[in-house]
């Protein structure tokens, strides 16, 4: 017997589970538990990237048939060139953050049992590799159950906090709600494929080989894309996000951002481009305007934060809506018969996926170390950590300029193509879509420049200048587990931002089965030096020419500056006719947003004050000056809370009919049974 792709990603579940049954073992030696854990963890992520990287450029498809599940409703498993993709990201992010997490665990031993974390640490990987792998609803849904319920007690790991606890509940209820919306999709595409007649309609199979009707079709698409919107924080379905990511520990949010998102990523693609295939241009059209509006709103909230988890928390809804943009622009493309621009936007959408990944999981686990050494989220309350954790702040650093999107690391690869994607299509016959083009690529310009605003605020901030805070906590640099994830990922970001045409030509078989077309055969005319997506006219990149260009520049400018004695000349900082400057005068993260709030603060629900109390340390200042600054979630408002309100009205008048008293329960029982006669006849 051979061994197939599916074979690997089947035994790095296994190793997974199998794990979760010798923890019991393990209970009582806690650093043995941390370190067994993620020990295999990495040997299974690896199990996984060799899996997912072998069935991608082979063009591999394998199935197998489980006899468990429901009576004549086994479980199947589908790994092909789609599945395998994903398989690779969630795989190669899971071994980077696997390794650091071997030395930010530790952190927890003398102060909590770590037991529970391992637990469904693995289980919520295990989780997300079976929901990419299940090849019928049934499975499908239980897989998806899996990683919901062990992301659900990972956010409430820490909890003696209150706000943890919240924000796992809302968490929950969101991807619930989310789930039965799937659901449904999947009864409507089932029944549509069996005639409703009996269930052999739930593989994905009988769904690939079914001709869906319009109408039926499209309630399916509603309902896939409402639920796996969801999940993926997709504005105004956000509002969990930013509360359950930061409440977990680092090392999960950095999964959960990186990787769990994706899953309904996957979600959108399978259903879209695999089970119903064929669609109206329309559909693609409410992806691309979801997509626009969460990148742009994710990223004016995340200007907004001073937490530096909640900050990466948002942008991770904008980075879901730049991936949508390329997604939705491809759905519309092909839609128009023009495969070549849907290959390339699918593409985009798909690299993006990737990169995001990369950086988010390196940048998530740069807060966790910095959490880990300051025990401090508040940007106000820290600054100058570049000269106590100078590893930390060089990684943190690449991290910031992949995700905003610049040269010659892989933001700005998958921004590009997207770019291309807009720029490159000729006029559509829709007077929607002719305004629609250009006011998207508009957009996307503009989240890329609020982007790179964000991160030299929240580099800024954080890294440099002076200690912000009160007290000077005892800060120490992460230790070589963390720092090794860290490095990984940030080479990661490096190779995919400077051989873009590498990995692209080993992707392309995934637009060539979903679309019928590739961009291989363009993208890499010139090899792997240059990336041309549709021409080499039209337009073209290099990534090593760039790096190398820069290497070139920092040369040089260290030659001038280093090399001769006396050339850098040290001075106290020019303190504008101060004679005491104090760390309290330093730029903060509340002015540094100051201007993006004046001219976008309409969006937000803004609350600032300024109040004057009497002091008397200073007598020639009389009266101490207190500012707060309060911004809210407008969907807060409009949305979620008349749905509480509602929600306890409606609990406060049902309460009412538990009287406590035998006689009123019994002349409920016998209405209830006189209603059902009546009804019965």
């Amino acid at each position: 017997m051979f061994l197939t792709p599916l074979d690997l990603v089947s035994s790095s579940v296994l190793l997974l589970l199998m794990f979760v049954l010798i923890v019991p073992l393990l209970k009582n030696k806690q650093r043995l538990l941390i370190e067994t854990c993620f020990m295999l963890a990495s040997i299974a992520s690896l199990l996984g990237v060799a899996g997912g990287v072998w069935a991608v450029g082979g063009g591999i498809t394998n199935k197998i048939i489980l006899v468990i599940g429901l009576p004549d409703l086994p479980f199947h498993m589908r790994m092909d060139p789609l599945a395998g993709f994903f398989i690779t990201v969630i795989c190669l992010l899971s071994f980077f953050v696997s390794l650091y997490s071997a030395g930010y665990i530790k952190g927890y031993l003398g102060r909590r049992n770590v037991t529970s974390l391992v637990v469904f640490y693995c289980l919520f990987l295990a989780g997300m590799l079976l929901v990419v792998l299940a090849d019928d609803a049934l499975f499908f849904l239980v897989a998806w159950e899996i990683m919901a319920a062990a992301s659900y007690f990972l956010v409430m790991f820490e909890n003696e906090h209150i706000e943890n606890r919240r924000a796992a509940f809302l968490y929950l209820i969101v991807a619930h709600i989310g789930a039965l919306a799937i659901l449904l999709s999947f009864g409507v595409m089932a029944g549509l494929a069996s005639g409703f007649e009996d269930f052999s309609g739930y593989t994905f199979d009988a769904m690939r080989q079914a001709h869906f009707p319009v109408e039926g079709a499209t309630a399916a698409f509603l309902l896939a894309f409402f639920g796996f919107a969801a999940k993926a924080g997709v504005v105004p379905l956000h509002v969990w996000l930013p509360e359950a990511h930061p409440a977990a520990p680092s090392n999960v949010s950095a999964l959960m951002s990186g990787v769990m998102l994706k899953t309904a990523i996957y979600g959108i693609v399978r259903v879209s481009f695999d089970l119903i295939r064929v669609f109206p241009w329309w559909w693609g059209a409410i992806v691309l305007i979801f997509g626009l509006i969460s990148a742009v709103m994710g990223v004016l909230y995340a200007l907004m934060q001073h937490d530096l988890k909640r900050l990466l928390a948002y942008h991770s809804v904008e980075n879901i809506g730049i991936i949508l943009i390329g997604i939705g622009l491809a759905m519309i493309f092909i839609s128009f018969n023009m495969p070549l621009l849907s290959a390339l936007a699918l593409i985009a959408g798909l690299y993006h996926t990737m990169n995001h990944a990369v950086f988010k999981g390196l940048l998530f686990m740069g807060a966790g170390a910095v959490l880990h050494a300051t025990n401090e989220r508040n940007m106000e309350e820290m600054g100058g950590l570049i000269h106590r954790m100078p590893w930390t702040a060089a990684l943190f650093l690449i991290g910031c300029v992949s995700i905003s999107a610049l040269p010659p690391f892989n933001g700005f690869v998958s921004e590009w193509l997207t770019f291309q994607a807009f720029l490159l299509s000729p006029a559509l016959p829709s007077p929607l879509l002719k305004l629609l083009i250009p006011l998207g690529a508009a957009l996307l310009a503009l989240t890329g420049a609020l982007a790179a605003a964000c991160f030299v605020k929240a580099f800024g901030v954080t890294f440099l200048g002076h200690w912000r805070g009160s007290h000077m906590p005892r800060v120490h640099e992460a230790d070589w587990p963390m720092r090794s994830g860290m490095i990984l990922a940030a080479l990661t970001c490096l190779l995919l931002g400077i051989l873009p045409t590498f990995f692209i030509d080993w992707m392309d078989i995934i637009p060539q089965q979903l679309i019928g077309t590739k961009i291989g055969a363009s993208s890499g005319t010139y090899g792997w030096l240059w990336l041309t997506p549709v021409a080499q006219e039209r337009a073209s990149y290099s990534g090593i020419i760039v790096f190398g260009g820069i290497l070139l520049i920092v040369a040089a400018a260290y030659l001038v500056l280093h090399v001769r004695p006396k050339t850098i000349h040290r001075a106290p900082i020019w303190d504008c006719g101060f004679a005491k400057l104090t760390q309290k005068m330093q730029y903060n993260a509340a002015s540094f947003s100051m201007p993006i709030r004046r001219i976008f603060g309409f969006l937000f629900n803004i609350k600032e004050s300024v109040k004057l109390t009497p002091q008397a340390v200073y007598k020639a200042f009389p009266k101490r000056l207190n500012y707060s600054l309060r911004v809210r979630d407008r969907f807060w408002g409009w949305i979620y809370k008349p749905v509480v309100d509602c929600s306890f009205w409606v609990s406060r008048r049902v309460g009412k009919l538990q009287q406590g008293r035998i006689q009123a329960y019994l002349i409920y029982s016998f209405i209830t049974i006189i209603v059902l006669l009546v009804f019965s006849r």
